[in-house]
């Protein structure tokens, strides 16, 4: 462990106000109400809104056919969605904000006008440019800022991602105003620097997650970005961002700089809220490895990473719980501490990051390292370069990889808790020679497997049958209902790609199932604006269709006589729901005064999830701090419609649990005494 303590450069965003907000009963709303918008203000964005929802209209239909057309067209769109929602939904959270609308819409008319007539300047742009995306989850507009050097000439260079910290008021229109006139923490030397909105204030996760990997997609097709050099960075609510993007995909990144921020769920509440979550329930503990980045720390091996924290910091807790982590591993993480700073980045240990950033930036990725190490407690983080972790021998305990070129044609293979993966080297990259058949030891058996190909890739796939590895065609079981990666649950899983409400159109099973399933339905829509910065796309039952079916995670809000779509797969799910009775884990219910969330693969389409009633699972108490925001139920749970909702359930929970790897019904785990 190397530590550097150098000799203030202030970030203005708040990270969350501490133990005041641990009251579950008394929980402030997130966002918060806007400042009243005199008329005269409120009459003339209004009338500016009307003329660039027409210009954009025009400028569509004139650009129908231009190739870049879904590509460009957000780029136009958000300004109207800043001002918009903005005025709409009450939040205007100073009136300094309303010059910045005016700006805002000025600057979209012009951009409005130039794709009318076939032009995008903005995309060869230097300087601060604000850029946006369609998202393929909700269909919602999301933006992101580019900071373009002048330097720049369309050759391959570096890119800094830098997640920005906690902000409760940075709707759509204060991050289009950051991004048009701030440059931001960090500038580095010719590189491309992109600010992701990561979805307003979820530290990044979830849909905040896709955020930046869709915002990422949508740059590279305008410049050049150098997937080699590509560096993830983020200080407070930001640092945490930083810290799971490094350990979650390790692999897709040169290397990594949190700063501050916190880096696991529990330990980070106790020392920073002075809140005592031991009492959680099992599957919510289980649930923390999602996010907590500690859990699979080991991923760092793949990915260099340059720590940073104030020494007087109470967030010094983030790397300091890390740099733990990694000691267990034999590894020593690298912490530059700036003295007697608290939080804020020390000007001088910026420096000191800089030098070594680009040092790691002229190295660039490996794409083939000869070891590999990844660590995984579910199906959607899988992949480590060239391994892919296929199967697990069970969801939610600890999976280990551990991969090592140990010869010329030898690749030694060490696992933990795995039952299936596949090694993937891509064309030009494997260094084993064509001539000889490769020998795999994977846990001391020893496999000869497929010679690699004359373009020099090698696919090789691995189950374990009975108790002995085998090589096989494919990663994939005949189709057999199995857990994989994007099909592996929890129910928050179906909110990281494309979705669907279904609202329910008849009568159900009776007045209080029904009244439940519409209220939590209406709060689903309302928190996922609030919150994930969308509208939820939403259908009736009997508007659902055959392509909604095959492209989206369908969320069938009602019951089996109130929903159609539901009534059609009832008899697949693993629940018997009738209008006397759920059956849910061998447990008989009163079906009157309980309801069943879940995730399930959907009978229609058993390659996307079907959810019952239900959004995505922490709630309002959640949204105080960053580090509550996390999966709160697991793949299924049994509601008690007795028992009043909160800010922390959506009512009682009389049963919750996982699923087992094919999808059957397990025990929960005995408690411990």
């Amino acid at each position: 462990m190397k530590r550097l303590l150098l000799p203030l450069l202030a970030l203005t965003s708040a990270f969350a106000d501490g133990p005041k907000d641990n009251s579950a009963d008394n929980v402030r709303p997130v966002p918060p109400p806007g400042v009243a918008v005199p008329d005269a203000d409120r009459a003339r964005l209004t009338e500016g809104l009307k003329k660039l929802r027409t210009a954009i209209d025009e400028a569509a239909k004139a650009q129908a056919k231009n190739p870049q057309h879904a590509d460009l067209l957000p780029d136009i769109e958000i300004y109207h969605k800043a001002v918009d929602w903005a005025l709409r939904y009450n939040e205007v959270h100073k009136l300094g904000e309303l010059k910045s609308a005016d700006e805002i819409l000025a600057e979209g008319m012009q951009r409005a006008e130039q794709f009318k007539g076939g032009q995008a300047p903005w995309t060869k742009q230097k300087g601060l440019v604000v850029r946006a995306y369609r998202s393929k989850i909700d269909g919602s507009v999301q933006p992101y800022g580019m900071v373009i050097p002048e330097s720049y000439v369309g050759a391959p260079v570096r890119l800094d991602i830098w997640c920005h910290g906690r902000g409760e008021t940075l709707s759509e229109l204060a991050f289009l105003d950051q991004r048009r006139k701030q440059v931001g923490q960090i500038s580095p030397k010719g590189a491309l620097v992109l600010h992701p909105y990561g979805r307003y204030c979820c530290a990044n996760k979830f849909a905040g997650e896709i955020d930046l990997l869709e915002a990422i997609d949508h740059a590279s097709k305008f410049y050049a970005v150098d997937e080699d050099r590509i560096i993830v960075r983020g200080f407070s609510m930001g640092g945490a961002a930083a810290w799971q993007f490094a350990v979650n995909y390790a692999d897709k990144w040169c290397g990594a700089n949190p700063g501050a921020g916190f880096s696991e769920t529990p330990e980070f509440l106790g020392g920073f809220q002075n809140e005592d979550v031991s009492g959680a329930p099992w599957y919510q503990q289980k649930l923390w490895h999602w996010y907590n980045a500690t859990d699979n720390a080991l991923n760092l091996e793949n990915c260099p990473t340059v720590a940073y924290s104030g020494e007087i910091d109470k967030q010094k807790q983030a790397a300091d719980m890390m740099e733990k982590a990694l000691r267990g591993e034999n590894v020593d993480l690298l912490h530059i501490i700036g003295p007697q700073t608290a939080h804020k980045i020390h000007p001088d240990s910026l420096i000191e990051i800089e030098k070594r950033l680009a040092s790691i930036a002229a190295m660039g990725r490996n794409r083939v390292p000869k070891e590999i190490h990844l660590s995984t407690w579910f199906l959607r983080y899988n992949h480590m370069h060239w391994v892919t972790v296929d199967a697990l021998e069970q969801h939610w305990e600890r999976g280990r990889i551990h991969a090592r070129i140990t010869g010329p044609s030898e690749i030694t293979i060490k696992l933990q808790n795995i039952t299936a993966f596949t090694l993937d080297m891509p064309s030009g990259h494997c260094p084993m020679p064509l001539l000889f058949k490769p020998v795999v030891s994977i846990d001391g058996q020893l496999l000869e497997v497929t010679r690699p190909k004359l373009d020099r890739s090698w696919l090789v796939h691995f189950q374990l049958k009975n108790g002995k590895w085998t090589q096989t065609l494919d990663n994939q079981e005949d189709g057999k209902l199995v857990k994989k990666h994007a099909l592996e649950g929890p129910i928050d899983d179906a909110f990281m790609d494309k979705f669907l409400f279904v609202k329910p159109t008849k009568p159900g099973i009776g007045e209080k199932v029904d009244a439940w399933a519409k209220a939590e339905l209406e709060r689903a829509q309302f928190e996922w604006r609030r919150q994930f910065r969308g509208d939820a796309p939403t259908k009736d039952d009997t508007a659902v269709s055959d392509a909604d079916i095959a492209s989206s995670n369908l969320v069938l809000w009602g019951d089996p006589q109130s929903n159609a779509v539901l009534a059609k797969i009832a008899d697949k799910l693993p629940i018997q729901w009738s209008k006397d009775k759920l059956v849910a884990n061998g447990k008989t219910y009163d079906a009157t005064t309980s309801a069943p969330v879940l995730i399930y693969p959907n009978p229609l389409n058993p390659t996307k999830y079907v959810v019952i009633n239900s959004s995505f699972t922490y709630r309002e108490y959640d949204y105080l701090n960053n580090a509550r925001q996390v999966a709160k139920l697991p793949d299924w749970a049994v509601i008690d419609l007795t028992k009043p909702k909160t800010s922390q359930a959506p009512g009682g929970i009389s049963d919750a649990g996982f699923f087992g790897e094919s999808w059957e019904w397990k025990p929960a785990p005995a408690a411990k005494k």
